[in-house]
């Protein structure tokens, strides 16, 4: 089967409920901030354009126009419970991961009186919360310019849990907890060594340590010289 028919039959297939009323939300959607109105008119056309040009992202229905192939994934959903005068009341949190398995990716939380009420406010935070992924071959084995790797050797941490990646030539694969394994396919990257410490019992934890590391991968200052030894970068600012 050609990339062509994978891609009609694709457009072709029934959208879930949540894609249709995603879809709704857009046909409908009435910018209220700047970065929404160039969007909505075609001025901004890619999240790098959107990210050098300073605009806060304040509407998730941006994202859904910029990159309109994410994938969703809920992480976890706690309830908790609190006490007031007129009695006790329960309140649900949950944590929801989206990325397009290319370039970029995002952790929301989101909590409400109702559970699929904070899994919509999560899915809308992580929305906004959308980031760059930084990538390439950082393994001596591979300076592959098609390798999706981390470029560099990354800690990441949340609580007692850290996660630890390491660059990994070409056909390595994730090796690194099934957990988190979500979050490189989610992230786009396919190759990568992990070593975990901590409570990684605690899924949680161990998600947003795994997403920590990714975080700080673009934090860290690059030469350019450096960012063309590591092969081709996606996403991130090599500077």
């Amino acid at each position: 089967m050609t990339d062509e028919q994978l891609k009609e039959m694709q457009a072709s297939a029934p959208m879930s409920a949540e894609q249709r009323d995603r879809q709704n939300l857009l046909n409908n959607w009435n910018p209220r901030t700047e970065a929404g109105k160039q969007v909505q008119k075609g001025d901004i056309t890619s999240m790098e354009e959107l990210w050098n040009r300073n605009l806060p992202v304040l509407e998730s229905e941006i994202i859904d126009t910029l990159v309109p192939d994410l994938n969703e994934k809920m992480i976890d959903t706690r309830k908790t419970a609190y006490v007031r005068a007129a009695g006790r009341s329960f309140n649900f949190s949950a944590y929801v991961l989206v990325g397009d398995g290319k370039n970029y990716i995002g952790l929301g939380l989101g909590s409400d009186k109702e559970r699929f009420g904070a899994i919509r406010k999560a899915s809308r935070d992580a929305r906004l919360k959308l980031m760059p992924v930084r990538s390439g071959s950082g393994s001596w084995q591979d300076f592959s310019d098609t390798t999706r790797s981390v470029p560099f050797k990354i800690t990441g941490k949340c609580g007692s849990v850290r996660v630890t990646l390491s660059p990994a030539p070409n056909g390595t694969g994730l090796v690194v907890g099934k957990h988190i394994q979500d979050v490189f396919r989610f992230a786009g990257i396919t190759d990568v060594w992990g070593r975990t410490t901590g409570s990684s019992d605690t899924k949680l934890n161990y998600v947003r340590a795994a997403y920590n590391a990714l975080e700080r991968l673009n934090q860290v200052r690059m030469s350019p010289d450096m960012a063309r030894k590591l092969g081709k970068l996606r996403g991130g600012h090599t500077a």
